[in-house]
């Protein structure tokens, strides 16, 4: 029995390292918190701040926080906020779901061991396929803005205006996205339309 009990507990503990377990729990935690333990929020433009921070299992070489760990933490962050707001809701009721299509990071300062920092996330606005969204960095020691990363999260089955429409109760015209937005929008663009060339592929073909 004793051997049974260490066996399943070994295969625990590796299917929990080979699965990035931790992941896998803070990923449905942040989601449920969101919609259960924390408020509605009614304004979709409104910022949203999700508390961490930096543990051991975060540095790297040179004892900063990854930087892979900063698109992570923005994901529970994007989820959580996407929650509170209503979207994911209003995804699940229109049968349709929603994928992060293209991301970009600046690092302006890096985050140490142990620090306290906050990621406020806000909707910056949405065209016909996607919408728009950015996580900002601050650490709770200074209020400094260590990192600023911008997304674009495609949804499939629907369209952003029905979305917000099915959350208002009406039709909301998409606010103007910033200008260094607009010019990451033309970058994607033109990326897109380059591989679809050196691929072969016709205009037809679109990215998500």
């Amino acid at each position: 029995m004793l051997g049974l009990l260490v066996a399943l507990l070994g295969l625990g503990l590796a299917a929990f390292a080979l699965l990035d377990g931790w992941y896998l729990v803070r990923f449905p935690c942040a989601v449920l918190r969101a919609r259960f333990l924390q408020p509605r929020v009614r304004d979709l433009l409104a910022e949203q701040r999700f508390a961490g921070r930096v543990l051991p299992s975060d540095l790297d070489l040179l004892l900063h926080m990854n930087n892979a760990r900063y698109l992570r933490e923005a994901d529970l962050a994007r989820v959580a906020h996407l929650t509170r707001c209503g979207v994911l809701g209003a995804l699940w009721e229109l049968r349709a779901h929603t994928v992060l299509a293209a991301s970009c990071a600046r690092y302006r300062r890096p985050l140490r061991l142990g620090e306290p920092f906050e990621v406020r996330t806000r909707l910056l606005g949405w065209d016909d396929r996607a919408f728009y969204l950015e996580a900002r960095f601050v650490s709770r020691r200074d209020g400094f803005v260590c990192a600023l990363l911008r997304f674009r999260q495609h949804l499939l089955g629907t369209s952003p205006e029905r979305v917000v429409q099915q959350l208002c109760q009406r039709r909301v015209e998409p606010p103007e996205l910033p200008a260094d937005l607009q010019h990451w929008i033309s970058y994607n663009e033109a990326s897109s339309q380059l591989l679809r060339m050196e691929s072969g592929l016709s205009d037809v073909t679109k990215d998500q």
